[in-house]
């Protein structure tokens, strides 16, 4: 049984995806795919990162004044966003377990999910200052 085009189009922006460590732009992914694949259409690119997102297969990180970046990794954790160089890092961290117990019990909101993203300079950009 062989893949269909759509199946595989997916398969490439995921792998794509996946090969980054830096939350790329759809751009960034759109460029990276075009080198192997001439004919992919950027409308494919943005469309099929729309679906992996709003599916759970992968994570939008949205980041202020910025593009949205996207993210291999599904599990939970939060994100450096870097003002100098623009660069989206990974932050794990333990102690916020029950985070959104304490904004349930505080506001009496259902949380389903939560986001953070700490803004500031990297430490590679701190060196060159």
């Amino acid at each position: 049984m062989s893949m269909s085009r759509s199946t595989i189009q997916r398969k490439t922006i995921l792998d794509t995806l996946k090969s980054f460590n830096t939350h790329p732009s759809a751009e960034t992914i759109y460029r990276e795919i075009q080198k192997d694949y001439p004919a992919i259409s950027k409308a494919t690119v943005y469309r099929n990162l729309r679906q992996l997102s709003e599916s759970g297969i992968i994570t939008q990180v949205s980041v202020i004044d910025d593009a949205a970046r996207y993210d291999g990794r599904v599990d939970l954790h939060y994100h450096f966003h870097c003002k100098k160089c623009g660069g989206v890092l990974d932050v794990e961290m333990d102690g916020v377990q029950g985070i959104e117990d304490v904004v349930r019990d505080m506001y009496g909101f259902q949380v389903d999910k939560h986001s953070i993203i700490f803004t500031g300079t990297c430490g590679d950009c701190a060196k060159d200052e």
